[in-house]
């Protein structure tokens, strides 16, 4: 999709008013039931999935054409904000449904735009981003091999910590035609779920994001079909690193933001009704202090993550290095944030009958997805790097939102 069919087609600031009054009105409303169900029972069930996608929640990022809202990254990126103060596996679902596409649609034909694009925008199919292997990186390193035979690529690999790996219907897979090394050779593939081979272990129990499944996965000669294949021979991790990581790195980063203005409200109503020495908790100087560093962390960074989304609308040559930028730093803010709210409830913050113990827990996730901060850094001096020795124009349009 191109910023002129955009721009022809905006959301005006009224209906997009009127679109974040309703997002926050289910998050409040629908999603805390939600989310107390998942904590009880320790599983995200399939209405949740059926109730998002009947609000339209899962196609809301996409481009109008293909059944989306039209929004721009940045207005998307707002109410990222708002449904990433509900439960951590909500927010799961919400962020890698309305942001896979973006991964496939760039290199996809019309017939993979039929069978898989579209599908997974409307919800009929759920795919699952697979590329972390262990033992190795998430990069140029990946040893999982494809050997081709005919119309038939024959996949041999392990991966883990993937996110839907349980109850997926396809895997978006990176791995390597056998005998090659770094870029050359890797392909991006498109692998069904319950394939021959396929053999995925649940290890979904997790210190916090309950009811998210993840999986290990092993892969024995795992037949796919050539025309699963997304781009060319070579082009696997083109589309796993540029058409998924940058906007998902803004999201993550985003995610924070949200998940951290929960928590200082959280701290806020706490310490407006905890009286100690008959004195509320909010009139102590202590408090005080510690709210208002939150406050300035969470705005601070909210403005980096939006700045990071509008490069990346622009097509900007520097969104890689902004999105590793606003991730790490999102990331840091909101690990301060939520130690200072729990640390203003007192131990009574430490129970499992507090919100902010989950709320808690489901922000130390965010230190893992889409890399630690000790890759984004390493990405952002990358980046540093190449823009000082190769000046970008900051009108070039690479990677910009499809």
């Amino acid at each position: 999709m191109t910023d002129t069919t955009r721009a022809e087609q905006p959301v005006t600031e009224a209906e997009f008013a009127a679109l974040k009054d309703r997002v926050a009105a289910w998050v409040t409303g629908p999603g805390e039931e939600w989310a107390e169900r998942i904590e009880t029972t320790g599983e995200v069930p399939e209405e949740l999935w059926a109730e998002l996608r009947g609000h339209g929640f899962l196609r809301m990022a996409a481009p109008v054409e293909y059944g989306g809202f039209g929004l721009t990254f940045p207005q998307w990126m707002e109410l990222m904000e708002v449904f990433s103060r509900s439960h951590g596996s909500t927010r799961m679902i919400v962020h890698v449904v309305n942001g896979i596409w973006r991964a496939m649609d760039p290199f996809a034909d019309e017939e993979q735009r039929k069978k898989f694009v579209l599908p997974a925008i409307s919800g009929d199919i759920k795919i699952a981003f697979t590329l972390t292997e262990p033992g190795n990186g998430t990069g140029a390193d990946i040893t999982s091999t494809v050997v081709r035979e005919g119309d038939t690529y024959y996949l041999t690999g392990h991966k883990h910590l993937i996110t839907f790996g349980v109850r997926c219907d396809y895997y978006l897979l990176a791995a390597r035609v056998d005998g090659t090394t770094g870029h050359e050779g890797t392909v991006a593939l498109l692998v069904p779920r319950h394939a021959e081979g396929v053999h995925a272990e649940d290890t979904s129990r997790t210190m916090g994001v309950t009811g998210t499944d993840h999986a290990e996965i092993r892969f024995d000669r795992t037949p796919v079909p050539v025309a699963h294949r997304l781009g060319r021979e070579g082009e696997g991790l083109d589309v796993a690193l540029g058409g998924f990581l940058t906007p998902s790195r803004i999201s993550v980063g985003m995610s924070c933001v949200g998940l951290a203005q929960r928590a200082q409200e959280l701290a806020l109503d706490y310490a407006e009704r905890r009286v100690s020495f008959g004195k509320a908790l909010s009139r102590r100087q202590a408090v005080q202090f510690m709210l208002a560093e939150n406050a300035a962390d969470i705005e601070a960074a909210k403005h980096l993550v939006l700045h990071a989304a509008r490069r990346f609308e622009e097509g900007g040559d520097d969104a890689s290095m902004l999105s590793s930028m606003a991730k790490m730093t999102a990331v840091s803010m909101l690990t301060r944030v939520t130690d200072n709210a729990l640390q203003v409830h007192g131990g009574l913050g430490y129970w499992k009958t507090s919100p902010i113990e989950r709320v808690y827990r489901d922000a130390r996730a965010q230190r893992f997805e889409e890399g630690t901060n000790e890759i984004q850094k390493t990405v952002v001096f990358r980046e540093l790097t190449r823009l000082r020795t190769q000046p970008a124009d900051a009108a070039t349009a690479q990677g910009g939102a499809k």
